[in-house]
């Protein structure tokens, strides 16, 4: 796997696929808060024959490499990493997609130049920040001592990872258990892993994503809303009202999927933005 070297560290990513010559579109899958690349497995097969498919691995908690001590985690400081890794690659006009987190969001209107197609796929957007009983269980631990040690401790079972108030009600279908050992395998076992998820948790407020939603009215680009159909934790609503806000933005729901549409139903997600590229010429 390419490792990139950004001003706060390493970043390990997937870059693979295709395309004819100079022409072949670019698709950067952008994952949430705690998954990393794998996440985006299914997506990156179903792309990957036609287009030169990245994918970052950043530092929100599934990372494998910790970010330098001092590097600003909060949701801002995570977009402009984003941000550097798209400058580093030199990718330009890229189809950004988002899942989960809201970060994607926050690039428009300061880091947005290379983005050419933007998708937002269920996340974190206006007023729903934390999202759900997990987002908002998970904020409550930070704020106790010893607290989020103890939370992802439930990560260790396999019943209590698959709850419905946990990683469990993320998805429509059981999540394999080798991906949440996956995920949650860092947290687990590198103190400094969890100093960087600890720092993004604390420092990202909670009118990040309504005031990034003033930004959207600007994008003055081909934008996307893909939302999963039976989401309860980023309900489909609030992805109606994004699509409301962008300028050139479509909205369509992606079915037998909640927020984590890349493992629910990627073939109906690739499908979504096959149409959406191929009716968006650059």
């Amino acid at each position: 796997m390419p490792a990139i070297e950004l001003t706060s560290g390493v970043i390990d990513c997937i870059d693979t696929g295709t395309g004819p010559g100079d022409r072949r579109e670019t698709v950067v899958l952008v994952h949430g808060v705690a998954f990393d690349e794998s996440l985006w497995q299914p997506v990156v097969d179903g792309l990957c024959a036609d287009f030169r498919v990245v994918v970052p691995v950043l530092p929100l908690g599934s990372h494998r490499r910790p970010v330098r001590p001092g590097t600003d985690l909060s949701a801002h400081g995570v977009a402009a990493l984003l941000a550097e890794f798209l400058d580093r690659l030199d990718l330009r006009a890229v189809t950004l997609v988002q899942n989960d987190a809201g970060t994607a969001q926050l690039l428009v209107g300061t880091h947005d130049k290379r983005v050419g197609r933007l998708v937002l796929t269920s996340c974190e957007a206006l007023d729903n920040y934390p999202p759900g009983a997990q987002g908002r269980i998970l904020q409550a631990a930070i704020h106790v001592p010893g607290g989020l040690f103890l939370l992802l401790q439930s990560f260790r079972s396999p019943f209590l990872a698959g709850m419905q108030s946990s990683l469990g009600g993320m998805a429509k279908y059981p999540i394999p258990y080798e991906l949440v050992r996956r995920w949650y395998g860092p947290l687990l076992t590198d103190p400094a892993v969890r100093r960087d998820f600890a720092a993004f948790l604390r420092s990202t407020r909670k009118d990040t994503y309504l005031r990034a939603a003033e930004r959207l009215r600007t994008f003055d680009r081909p934008a996307l809303v893909a939302w999963g159909a039976e989401d309860r934790m980023m309900p489909p609503e609030t992805g109606r009202r994004l699509a409301e806000l962008l300028p050139h933005g479509r909205y369509v729901e992606i079915p037998d999927s909640r927020t984590l549409i890349p493992l629910d139903n990627p073939g109906g997600l690739c499908a979504a933005l096959r149409r959406f590229i191929a009716d968006t010429p650059r």
